[in-house]
C-alpha cells in the first residue's frame, strides 16, 4: 500500500511512518519542504497521486480555540478534498479522548477536525488517543512563570507515541470503520507528577510548584473528563518506563 502521512514528521508522526514501513507499506510523509502546503492545499494533488490511505497526525501550537478552527478547518479540509479527488480510499485521523467533553481552547479545533473528516468523501477512521508520554517533556519546557518551571495538575492516563503510531498504521491498512476505540496507556498518572520526574531525569533540580490553572479545559481535566471509557485499548508501555527508556 502507499500510505500518505499528514504531519510525518511530529511527535506521533514519526513513529507512524516508522510502522507503515515496518509493515511492508511506502510511507510519503507531507512537508513544506516537499513542496505541500495543508493550509493553502498547494502541491497535495500531485503528493496524493496513487496513494491507497492518508493518515492525519496534524497539529499546531495554540490554546486559542479561533486558531485551532481555523487551522484544523483549513489543512484537514484541503487534505480531504485532495484525498476525494485523487480516489484515495481510506482516511485516518488521530483525535483526542474526551474532547466532547472539554469543547474548549484547543479542543475545540480537533472537535471541527472531526467534523470535517466524516463530512468528507473519503471513507474514514478516526482513533482518539490520550495524551502522550511526551506530554510531559512538553509540559515542562512551555509552562514557565518567568523563570520558573510549573506543573500544571491534571488527571491522565498517557500511551507511548510510539504505540499510537503502530495503531494508526495499521488502520490505515484495514477497512475504515468510523470511530475506532479509543487508545490510552496502562495506568492513571498525575501529570505534574509526571512533569516532576521528568524533570529530575534531565537534571534540573529547582523547585517544580503544582499549579490549577484556572480555565473550562483544565478544570475538566483535573475532574478525569480526559480519561479513557473502560471500552478503551490499552497500551503496554508506562510513563516511568518510557521516561526510562527514552
Amino acid at each position: 500500500m502507499r500510505i500518505v502521512v499528514a504531519g510525518g514528521t511530529g511527535t506521533v508522526g514519526r513513529h507512524t511512518v516508522e510502522a507503515v514501513r515496518a509493515a511492508g507499506h511506502d510511507a510519503v510523509v507531507l512537508s513544506r519542504s516537499r513542496g505541500v502546503d495543508l493550509v493553502t492545499g498547494e502541491g497535495l494533488g500531485h503528493a496524493l497521486a496513487g496513494a491507497d490511505a492518508v493518515i492525519d497526525v496534524t497539529s499546531i501550537e495554540t490554546r486559542k480555540a479561533s486558531e485551532a478552527i481555523e487551522f484544523f478547518t483549513a489543512a484537514t479540509g484541503n487534505l480531504a478534498a485532495a484525498a476525494a479527488d485523487a480516489g484515495v480510499g481510506h482516511f485516518v485521523l488521530l483525535s483526542i479522548v474526551g474532547i466532547d467533553r472539554m469543547p474548549y481552547d484547543y479542543y475545540a479545533g480537533k472537535i471541527a477536525q472531526e467534523k470535517v473528516v466524516e463530512a468528507s468523501r473519503v471513507p474514514w477512521t478516526t482513533l482518539r488517543a490520550t495524551q502522550f508520554h511526551e506530554f510531559a517533556a512538553q509540559m515542562f519546557r512551555r509552562a514557565k512563570l518567568g523563570p520558573l518551571h510549573i506543573a500544571l495538575k491534571a488527571r491522565t492516563q498517557p500511551v507511548a507515541a510510539r504505540e499510537a503510531g503502530s495503531r494508526l498504521a495499521a488502520l490505515a491498512a484495514a477497512p475504515p470503520q468510523g470511530r475506532a476505540r479509543d487508545l490510552a496507556g496502562p495506568r492513571e498518572e498525575q501529570l505534574a507528577d509526571m512533569v516532576r520526574a521528568y524533570a529530575r531525569r534531565e537534571g534540573y533540580r529547582g523547585w517544580v510548584p503544582t499549579l490549577n490553572v484556572p480555565g473550562p479545559q483544565m478544570a475538566g481535566m483535573r475532574a478525569g473528563l480526559g480519561l479513557p471509557g473502560p471500552d478503551a485499548e490499552l497500551g503496554s508501555q508506562s510513563f516511568a518506563e518510557w521516561l526510562a527508556a527514552d
